[in-house]
């Protein structure tokens, strides 16, 4: 970690927010107009140490440890992406946020985008990285990669940063295993979000690596049901997508450190710094 990283752990405001039914763990950092920042599966809000000084230049930063991940406790129900989104748009009134803007990567960009769809009104842009609206989208590979993740496999992670992560900061270390299994469960569910992403009210970024978990004209087809790349632009942006949907595909990247790019809060903040 760098002394600017530390300096922005150091100043960021950590509580805990009992909203729908859990006790939700977050930090506040900057000042301006405010962003939801919610992590990747098996990681937590400090994923984005990295990027987290630039996103907090002009906005006040909402960094969220989603249910049973980082310093938030799991509670008796199953990781879903919707009843995150619950959480979410819980803590949004309980700090009383008028109108931020939500993004999200991987788990947390499936979250973002439940948010938009259930609370449209809440919300002024959204940012969804590195998250699929197909289980079928994914590579097979990762697919049965994916199904190998149950709490069995928690001795063989004990050298992965995402082992040591949680034994530093989770309020149940012991948990790890049982974190696994309902990961495990929730990656092995089908899902098929083409319907609510077609009749998306909120602007959306769908952002994605060139080499993802998905391929690019996964992310492609995202944007193509939010009206984008379907005309020319046109000279005045006119033949641009109505809802004011943008993609970005970011090139040279993985799935796996996306989120920390320069180029991820470059593409994030040109968005959402855009006037509505």
């Amino acid at each position: 970690m760098t002394s600017t990283q530390q300096s922005a752990v150091e100043t960021g405001s950590g509580q805990y927010a009992d909203v729908n039914g859990i006790s939700l763990y977050y930090e506040t950092h900057g000042t301006g107009r405010p962003m939801v920042l919610l992590h990747g599966g098996l990681g937590s809000g400090e994923m984005f140490l990295p990027i987290l000084p630039t996103l907090a230049d002009h906005h006040q930063v909402i960094l969220v440890d989603l249910q049973g991940h980082g310093r938030t406790a799991d509670i008796d129900r199953p990781l879903d992406v919707a009843l995150m989104a619950d959480d979410v748009a819980a803590l949004i009134d309980h700090l009383g946020l008028q109108e931020p803007d939500v993004v999200g990567y991987s788990l947390g960009g499936g979250v973002a985008l439940q948010v938009a769809v259930k609370y449209p009104a809440k919300i002024r842009r959204v940012v969804t990285a590195s998250a699929n609206i197909r289980r079928n989208a994914i590579y097979p590979e990762m697919l049965q990669q994916q199904g190998q993740v149950t709490g069995a496999a928690a001795e063989f992670m004990k050298d992965t940063p995402m082992y040591e992560l949680y034994q530093r900061v989770a309020p149940r270390p012991e948990d790890f295993p049982r974190l696994l299994d309902k990961i495990g469960e929730a990656m092995a569910k089908d899902f098929d979000y083409t319907e609510e992403v077609r009749g998306l009210q909120v602007p959306t970024l769908v952002v994605a690596a060139d080499a993802d978990m998905a391929p690019p004209s996964h992310y492609v087809e995202v944007f193509n049901l939010l009206d984008g790349g379907l005309r020319d632009g046109g000279w005045a942006g006119e033949g641009r997508p109505k809802g004011g949907h943008a993609l970005a595909i970011l090139p040279g990247l993985t799935h796996y450190n996306l989120f920390m790019s320069p180029l991820f809060a470059a593409v994030t903040l040109s968005f959402l710094d855009q006037e509505s």
